[in-house]
C-alpha cells in the first residue's frame, strides 16, 4: 500500500513539474512595464580608462523613445554616446563631447542599445548621468474610445490631458538636462578649488623653504672660527 501511495505520488509530482514548465516555456518574457503609459529613468554610471559599457532599453511598438547623457566629471569631462536601433543601425554615431541626446518619435518597438564609451581616456574615469524615458502616446486614444463607449464627449478634456502630458515630458527633459549641467559646474568648481588649494599650499611651502635655506647660508658667511689665532706674550 506505501508503494503504490508513493508511485502515485511521484507521477503527480512529474506531471506538476512538467505542467510548470510548459506554462514558462509558452508564457512570453516581457518587461514588467510594457503596458505603462510612460516610464522614465535616471542612472548614474561609472565607466573606466578605456571600457564602454552598452545598456539596453525595451521601447513599445509606436512609443516615443527619448535617451540623453552628461558627463558629470573625470579626465577632460567628455564620453563617446552612441544609440543603436534595434534593427542593429546606429542612428546616433559616437561623437565625444561633454553632453549628448537622441530621440525617436515613433518607434517600431524592440530593444535599443545606449552606449557610453571611454575607450580615449586611458588613465581617468569618468562619472556619467543617463536619462531614459519612453512615453506611448497612442494610450491615450485607447482611453479615449472607452470614454467615447460610455457616451461621453470628453474629447476636448482627452485632448488637453494628452497635451498635458507632453508638455511635462517635455518640462521633464530640459530640467533633468539642467540638473545634469548643475552637477557637472559643480563637480568642476570643487575640482579647480582643489587644484588651487593645492597648488598654493605647495608655492608656500616652496617659499618657506627657500627663505630657511637663505637665512641659514647667509649666517653662513658671518660665522667666525674662534681659537684660530694664537697670541704670543
Amino acid at each position: 500500500m506505501l508503494i503504490k501511495i508513493a508511485t502515485y505520488l511521484h507521477m503527480f509530482l512529474l506531471l506538476l513539474i512538467t505542467n510548470c514548465n510548459l506554462i514558462w516555456a509558452t508564457s512570453p518574457s516581457v518587461p514588467w512595464y510594457e503596458d505603462l503609459p510612460a516610464v522614465a529613468m535616471d542612472y548614474k554610471v561609472h565607466i573606466d580608462p578605456g571600457k564602454e559599457d552598452c545598456y539596453f532599453q525595451y521601447v513599445n511598438p509606436g512609443a516615443t523613445f527619448y535617451v540623453s547623457f552628461q558627463v558629470l566629471r573625470g579626465g577632460d569631462g567628455m564620453a563617446g554616446f552612441a544609440v543603436r536601433h534595434p534593427s542593429g543601425q546606429i542612428v546616433h554615431p559616437y561623437q565625444w563631447k561633454a553632453n549628448g541626446e537622441y530621440q525617436d518619435q515613433t518607434s517600431v518597438g524592440g530593444y535599443y542599445s545606449v552606449c557610453i564609451d571611454n575607450q580615449f581616456s586611458r588613465f581617468a574615469d569618468k562619472l556619467v548621468n543617463l536619462y531614459l524615458t519612453v512615453v506611448r502616446y497612442d494610450l491615450w486614444d485607447k482611453y479615449a474610445k472607452e470614454i467615447e463607449a460610455t457616451n461621453m464627449n470628453m474629447e476636448n478634456f482627452t485632448t488637453t490631458i494628452r497635451t498635458a502630458e507632453m508638455n511635462i515630458n517635455t518640462m521633464l527633459q530640459f530640467l533633468h538636462h539642467s540638473r545634469g549641467l548643475e552637477s557637472r559646474d559643480y563637480n568642476l568648481l570643487t575640482a579647480n578649488n582643489s587644484y588651487v588649494f593645492r597648488w598654493s599650499l605647495i608655492q608656500i611651502l616652496v617659499i618657506v623653504g627657500t627663505t630657511a635655506l637663505q637665512v641659514y647660508f647667509v649666517k653662513k658667511l658671518f660665522d667666525t672660527k674662534s681659537g684660530s689665532s694664537k697670541t704670543r706674550i
